[in-house]
């Protein structure tokens, strides 16, 4: 794990300039299509959510709200942290992410339509775990591309580049392991008042330990001219 938080530092960060506007549209658009894709994969498949996404699943249940308010009001929230961590209102940045997380649903219902169809959710255990354990592979692929795009991106993935860049040095792995105990405290806080766990499982534990380097491992191996398109901000430390 050492090597690969020292080796998440020569991950290509193009400061002071910025890749070709049509370029970072491809990478925004190819990110989140996939990042649809996966998630449709994981959720059709049952083996377990992603910690936000399960967090929000279990808040729906606490509150009898069905898991796409659930999912708007938790990243609404999330955008405004976002500017509190950032420590300056950026509009636009805001406005993007709250764009974002009002259409995701969308998408990730179209996809988990199409493989509930198919027939996904009875498929063999077996094909079930491979095929969920390639959709949690594929988000990682998905979150580097349109982090790297840096247009608009889901506000928890928006933290992450935050607490990547202005505060834990250009460490993917130990920013997204911090944005990850948010979301498990959440949904430890719900088992506390509900006495049940829903959409936890061998899946989200997969996801909290790899998703991180799987970012890591996909900026320094995919798409090499697709560059991490932020102007480098000095580090807070206050």
């Amino acid at each position: 794990m050492h090597n690969l938080a020292l080796s998440t530092k020569k991950a290509s960060v193009k400061q002071n300039s910025f890749d070709p506007m049509s370029k970072r549209l491809l990478a925004l658009v190819i990110g989140l299509t996939l990042n649809a894709f996966g998630n449709g994969l994981t959720i059709s498949s049952n083996i377990g959510a992603a910690p936000w996404g399960a967090s929000e699943v279990n808040l729906a249940h606490l509150f009898h709200v069905n898991i796409g308010l659930a999912m708007f009001v938790v990243g609404s929230a999330v955008a405004v942290i976002n500017q509190l961590l950032l420590k300056k209102k950026d509009f636009l940045r805001f406005a993007g992410e709250i764009a974002f997380i009002a259409s995701f649903s969308c998408f990730i219902n179209l996809f988990t339509g199409f493989f509930t169809r198919i027939g996904l959710p009875q498929a063999p255990l077996a094909w079930r775990i491979a095929v969920g354990f390639f959709g949690i592979a594929i988000l990682g692929v998905s979150i580097s591309f349109y982090q790297r795009a840096n247009l608009i991106m889901h506000p928890n993935d928006s933290t992450t580049n935050i607490l990547r860049f202005l505060y834990l040095k250009n460490n993917v792995v130990r920013a997204q392991f911090i944005n990850f105990l948010v979301p498990l405290g959440m949904t430890g806080i719900c088992y506390l008042a509900t006495g049940r766990v829903y959409s936890v499982n061998i899946g989200t534990l997969v996801i909290l330990l790899v998703n991180g380097p799987m970012i890591a491992w996909t900026d320094r191996h995919l798409w090499h001219s697709l560059h991490h398109n932020v102007q480098q901000p000095k580090a807070i430390h206050d």
